[in-house]
């Protein structure tokens, strides 16, 4: 009989790698997700720990599966991610019914790991670092949605901004072997996947130290049959090259779209973030990738509130949403986490200065979306149909090359398919278009 597993995501697209990559190790041992926390054997929360919010969501999350565990001791209740790797045995300490921690290095042991814990009742943290990466750890062929897949080409971080976790939750940086990567997409375009996103917490680093060099890859990437679109997170500004900037000129599957954190306008702030660039050298990355892709849909994270950030540290960061013209940011207020340089820095803000900055950055940034948006509807582009939608019969949504969501009605159910259409509407939040005869991948 097969057993059941209920499992929540927080976080990242590292995250939902990761979780793609549970899923799969548990399937080889006759696991099969449920929906359900009621109907599961195992329970395990995938955790991010960038911002003290998300770490109390787990927490919060955890409290909900009290009960069940205590009215059924076979349930296996886990903590993976981020926060499993930064608390460690403090977390089973904390919560008593939780019985295992697996840490970000630890994943592709949760076969012995459940094994120790069903068998020997043991309460487990295995939160370990590997320098090396093992393909071991890896599953081909396993990540696929449909027509989509995630694939991780590398872990870790080796920038250590002063005011991020990531260094000490995901270790240092090391790279898969390109041969094996193109092993594993070449095994997914043969089981019908049609876009991937090469996912990595600074994937501008990969094969640093080695003849290999992310622009490398992704070109080899982009030759692979059957494969229609690339795309990839996250890039690092200091660090993204000409060579890569040159790929989005030349190469159609190449999706319009990068995301590039800039985290702030002001040169005071990024030093003191260590970010290693200015805000000039941000902008003139900028301005090589619209000369390179003219269409190029740009994003970006902010942080508002920064240690010792001024009103005019914060009116910089304005001039720059300005004059980019970010197709989205994900901003967030600074959050202090343990460890980090930017923990112990004099001037911290209030809560009502950073809560009143982020009100501020996130109106703005809703209004230059919608204007973008409006200033497409007329235009032809191609389509990824990822599924059903939820309003209406027949209606169907995807995404753009650029990453926008779109929505569709069709005749029938043409999900994992690229399909050429004519945006007819526009919101703040998506886009409408209906079936078009003229190919064209804008927007």
């Amino acid at each position: 009989m097969p057993s059941y597993v209920f499992l929540e995501t927080f976080g990242c697209q590292m995250n939902d790698s990761d979780s793609k990559r549970l899923l799969s190790f548990l399937k080889n041992i006759n696991y099969i997700r449920t929906d359900s926390p009621e109907k599961a054997d195992l329970i395990i929360l995938n955790t991010c720990t960038i911002r003290e919010k998300a770490e109390h969501k787990v927490y919060s999350a955890l409290g909900k599966f009290k009960p069940l565990k205590y009215g059924s001791q076979h349930i296996i209740i886990a903590v993976a991610g981020c926060v499993a790797q930064q608390a460690g045995e403090a977390l089973l300490k904390k919560v008593p019914y939780l019985d295992l921690v697996i840490g970000t290095h630890n994943i592709h042991l949760i076969e012995q790991l459940l094994k120790r814990v069903s068998e020997k009742k043991e309460r487990i943290s295995a939160t370990g670092f590997f320098s090396e990466m093992n393909e071991a750890e890896y599953t081909v062929a396993s990540h696929a949605e449909g027509a989509r897949a995630l694939v991780s080409i590398m872990r870790g971080c080796d920038n250590f901004c002063s005011y991020c976790v990531v260094p000490f939750t995901r270790g240092r940086e090391a790279s898969r072997n390109p041969d094996d990567i193109l092993f594993e997409i070449t095994a997914l375009a043969k089981k019908g996947v049609i876009e991937v996103t090469l996912v990595g917490q600074n994937v501008n680093s990969f094969g640093r130290g080695t003849p290999n060099s992310f622009a490398g890859l992704l070109k080899s990437v982009l030759g692979i049959d059957g494969i229609e679109r690339v795309r990839f997170v996250t890039s690092h500004p200091k660090d993204i090259s000409r060579e890569l900037i040159a790929l989005f000129a030349g190469e159609g599957k190449l999706c319009a779209h990068i995301h590039l954190p800039v985290q702030s306008g002001s040169d005071a702030v990024l030093k003191r973030m260590k970010r290693g660039y200015t805000r000039q050298e941000y902008l003139d990355k900028i301005g090589l990738l619209r000369d390179a892709r003219p269409d190029i849909a740009i994003t970006t994270d902010i942080i508002t509130g920064f240690p010792g950030e001024t009103d005019a540290d914060f009116d910089d960061t304005m001039r720059l949403i300005e004059e980019v013209r970010f197709d989205n940011n994900f901003s967030f207020m600074y959050s202090p986490r343990p460890g980090t340089v930017a923990a112990s820095l004099e001037a911290q803000l209030p809560l009502e200065v950073k809560s009143q900055r982020l009100d501020v950055v996130q109106q703005r940034q809703r209004e230059i979306t919608e204007e973008i948006n409006l200033s497409l509807v007329g235009r032809h582009t191609q389509v990824l149909i990822e599924g059903p939608g939820k309003l209406q019969s027949f209606e169907y949504t995807g995404k753009t090359s650029c990453g926008r969501v779109l929505k569709i009605i069709l005749p029938f159910d043409m999900t994992g398919k690229l399909v050429d259409v004519e945006i007819i509407e526009a919101y703040r939040n998506s886009l409408r278009g209906e079936l078009s005869q003229r190919t064209s991948v804008c927007c």
